[in-house]
């Protein structure tokens, strides 16, 4: 199951990327197992991901919760938490 990922701000920052296509594992099956499992891509990812409370994400352009299912999700966001002003 290939999943584009998309990175916002200081996310995309530290990763070095804005975007990635990725294939998990077979036991990737929530947006948290996916931000586990990016984590270990590398130390900017490490870095970024390490904190996952810190983070807020989207499947398919649809706001989540990090326990969401992935199912049939082709694109997930992942983000600091948005504030507005």
């Amino acid at each position: 199951m290939a999943l584009d990922i998309l990175y916002f701000a200081w996310v995309r920052e530290g990763i070095g990327m804005g975007a990635e296509r990725v294939d998990p594992p077979p036991g990737v099956v929530t947006v948290a197992d996916l931000i586990a499992w990016l984590a270990t891509r590398g130390p900017g990812h490490a870095a970024m991901l390490a904190e996952p409370g810190r983070l807020r994400a989207a499947t398919n352009q649809i706001f989540v919760s990090l326990d969401t299912p992935l199912g049939a999700a082709r694109e997930v966001a992942i983000f600091p938490p948005v504030t507005g002003g």
